[in-house]
C-alpha cells in the first residue's frame, strides 16, 4: 500500500442543504430511469470499479480509523463487498424478473394470468455503523440500487476516514442525481430524519434504532434494522476444544472484536473448562507471539468512550481474567481477554460487550446451560455451537437467533448470498445477495381479468344473489380437507394416486410428465407390434408384451430407476 495516497477530508454536510438534497433524490426516482434493469447494471458495474480502483485508499482509511490490518480489510470488508457485487451482477436479471410460475393460488383463478411484479420501494435512507464502516454502508446501498431504488446513505462520524473515501467513491461513479452521501453526526441524522422516506435502512445499537423506529412511524416508513445482542457460544465435552478456541478466539480479535455477531459470552461444559482455556491461551500466543498490541494484525476499539465502556465492564467483574487483560487508553487497545465467571449477574455479563472481552461461564448440564441463555437474552443476533451433531441441533431449536453457525464464529454472516440479519430485539429484516434486493423491493400482485365470457363464472358475485350461483361457485371451488375433526390427517384417494404417479419421478410433476410419456411411448409400441396393430393374435400380444417390456426398459432405465 503506498505512502503517499491522498485521502479525502471529512467535512459535515451543510443541514441546510439536506432537505435539498433528500429533494434531489426523489425527483430523481419519479423520473423512472431508476425502474430500468440495464440502467441498475450500470450503476453496480461502475461501483465495482469504484470499490476496486480505491482499494488502497480503502485499506488506508481502515487503518487509519480502526488500525485495521491491510488483508483484514480485504476479507472482511472489501472482499466481501466485491462478492455481493458479482452475484448481484449475475442474478439482477432473473431477481427483477416478474413471477408467474410457482405462485400458489387456487387453479380456478388460473384465467385472470397472476403475477408478482417486483418494484422498488422509492427513495432509501441508508445509516451504517462505524465497526466494518464501508461494507455496512455500501452493502445495504448495493441492494438499493439493485432494486432501482434511489438512496441517501450516510456513514458513520467515529470512522471519519473511511466515509470520507465512501464519499469520494459514490460521487466520483455513481449517478449523483440518484445517489448521495450525507456526512455528519447526530445534527445530520436528526435532519436526514426529518425528510420523507420510502425505506430506512439501520446499522447500529438499540438505542438508536428505537428512535429510528419512533420517527419511522410517523410516516409509516418501512424500516429494516440491523442490530446485535449477548450472543451465545456453546462448548461441550464433545467439542475439539483446540478448535473451538482457536475459532472463537479469532471471532473476539477480528476489528477487535466489535463485531455485531461474536460471542458475548461461552457457555463451557464445567468439566472441560480448564483444558479450554488453557487452549485459548495457546492460541492467543500464535496469534500474537510478541502480544498483541505489538502485532500489526491485531485493530484498536474505536475511540475513548467505547475504550471506558469496556474497561469498565473489566474494572467491576467478579470473574477471574483468564487470558489478556491489557489495556491502554492513550492507544485505545485492550487485549483479547477471556474472564473466568461463575454466575449469569456477573457485571461482564449485563450488556453487549462490543469488543474483545469476553465471559467463560460453566455448565454442568446442557438444558440449565440453554435455559442460563434464553434467560440472558432470548433474541441474539447469532448463536454459535461447538458440539456433537445431536447436541447442536437441540441447542439450534432450543435458542431463537438472527443466525447459527456450528463448529465456528460467525460464519452465517460470512457466506455471501445468504439472507443476514436479525429477529427480536437483534433486528428485522435481512440483507445480503438477493435478500438486499428484495429488502428494497415491493412485490405487487397483478391480475389480468378476461372479459365477458369469465362473468359467466363470476356471476355469483353480482347482485341479486341467488342460491343456484352460490352452488355452482361452491362446486367450482370443491375440495375436501386432507385431515379429520381431531386435526390428523387422513390419507384421501388423492393421496394414493400421487404415490403411484410419483413413482419413480423426482416430483410431482416430473413422475406426471413421466407416465404420460409411458402410455403414450407403450401406445406407439402397440402400433408397432408384428402380427397386426389392431389384432389379439397370440404372435400380436407377445409382440406387444415385448414392446412394451422394452418401453419400461427404455424409460425407467435411463432414468436409472
Amino acid at each position: 500500500m503506498s505512502a503517499d495516497i491522498k485521502m479525502p477530508l471529512f467535512e459535515h454536510t451543510p443541514i441546510d442543504s439536506i432537505p435539498k438534497l433528500a429533494a434531489e433524490v426523489r425527483e430523481s426516482f419519479r423520473s423512472d430511469k431508476t425502474k430500468d434493469v440495464e440502467w441498475r447494471l450500470v450503476q453496480l458495474r461502475k461501483l465495482w470499479w469504484g470499490l476496486n480502483d480505491n482499494t488502497g485508499k480503502l485499506q488506508a482509511a481502515l487503518k487509519k480509523d480502526l488500525n485495521k490490518s491491510p488483508i483484514e480489510s480485504i476479507f472482511s470488508e472489501i472482499g466481501f463487498l466485491i462478492q455481493d457485487l458479482n452475484l448481484c451482477l449475475k442474478k439482477l436479471k432473473t431477481w427483477s424478473k416478474d413471477e408467474s410460475r410457482d405462485l400458489d393460488y387456487p387453479p380456478t383463478f388460473a384465467p385472470l394470468r397472476p403475477r408478482v411484479r417486483k418494484e422498488p420501494l422509492g427513495s432509501a435512507l441508508i445509516i451504517g455503523p462505524y465497526n466494518f464502516p464501508m461494507m455496512l454502508i455500501i452493502g445495504p446501498l448495493v441492494g438499493a440500487i439493485a432494486a432501482g431504488c434511489t438512496a441517501i446513505i450516510k456513514p458513520s462520524e467515529s470512522a471519519p476516514a473511511t466515509a470520507a473515501v465512501v464519499k469520494e467513491i459514490v460521487e466520483g461513479y455513481l449517478d449523483t442525481s440518484a445517489f448521495k452521501v450525507v456526512l455528519g453526526a447526530i445534527p445530520e441524522t436528526t435532519a436526514l430524519l426529518d425528510q420523507k422516506w420510502d425505506k430506512i435502512f439501520y446499522t447500529g445499537n438499540p438505542a438508536v434504532a428505537r428512535i429510528i423506529s419512533r420517527k419511522a412511524a410517523e410516516s409509516l416508513t418501512p424500516v429494516t434494522l440491523e442490530l446485535g445482542g449477548r450472543n451465545p457460544a456453546f462448548v461441550t465435552r464433545s467439542a475439539d476444544l483446540a478448535l473451538a478456541a482457536r475459532r472463537l478466539l479469532w471471532g473476539k480479535t477480528m476489528t477487535a472484536g466489535q463485531v455485531c455477531m461474536s460471542q458475548n459470552y461461552v457457555l463451557v461444559e464445567r468439566d472441560v473448562v480448564d483444558d479450554f482455556v488453557k487452549h485459548l491461551n495457546a492460541v492467543y500466543k500464535q496469534f500474537f507471539p510478541g502480544g498483541a498490541k505489538a502485532s500489526p494484525d491485531y485493530a484498536r476499539v474505536i475511540n475513548e468512550r467505547q475504550f471506558d465502556r469496556i474497561k469498565k465492564m473489566l474494572d467491576t467483574t467478579r470473574g477471574r481474567i483468564v487470558m489478556g487483560g491489557e489495556t491502554d487508553r492513550s492507544d485505545r487497545f485492550i487485549a483479547p481477554t477471556a474472564v473466568l465467571v461463575d454466575s449469569a449477574d456477573d457485571p461482564m455479563m449485563q450488556e453487549e460487550s462490543f469488543g474483545p472481552v469476553w465471559s467463560i461461564l460453566p455448565y454442568s448440564d446442557l438444558d440449565e446451560a440453554i435455559r442460563t441463555a434464553n434467560n440472558i437474552d432470548p433474541t441474539p443476533l447469532a448463536l454459535m455451537s461447538f458440539g456433537s451433531k445431536s447436541e447442536n441441533e437441540k441447542i439450534l431449536s432450543c435458542i431463537t437467533s438472527g443466525g447459527a453457525t456450528f463448529n465456528d464464529a460467525y460464519m452465517h454472516g460470512s457466506v455471501a448470498g445468504l439472507p443476514f440479519g436479525g429477529v427480536g430485539q437483534s433486528g428485522t429484516g435481512a440483507y445480503h445477495g438477493r435478500a438486499s434486493f428484495e429488502c428494497f423491493t415491493h412485490r405487487r400482485t397483478v391480475v389480468e381479468v378476461p372479459g365477458r365470457w369469465m362473468d359467466r363464472l363470476l356471476r355469483v358475485r353480482y347482485p341479486p344473489y341467488s342460491v343456484p350461483n352460490l352452488r355452482f361457485y361452491e362446486w367450482l371451488n370443491r375440495s375436501r380437507p386432507g385431515f379429520d375433526r381431531d386435526g390428523r390427517p387422513v390419507r384421501t384417494m388423492s393421496y394414493w394416486v400421487g404415490v403411484v404417479l410419483g413413482l419413480g419421478g423426482a416430483d410431482a410433476k416430473a413422475a406426471l410428465l413421466r407416465w404420460v410419456l409411458l402410455l403414450f411411448v407403450a401406445g406407439c409400441g402397440y402400433l408397432a407390434a408384428p402380427g397386426g396393430s389392431a389384432g389379439y393374435g397370440v404372435s400380436a400380444v407377445g409382440g406387444y408384451l415385448t414392446a412394451f417390456k422394452e418401453t419400461l426398459l427404455g424409460v425407467f432405465g435411463a432414468a436409472k430407476v
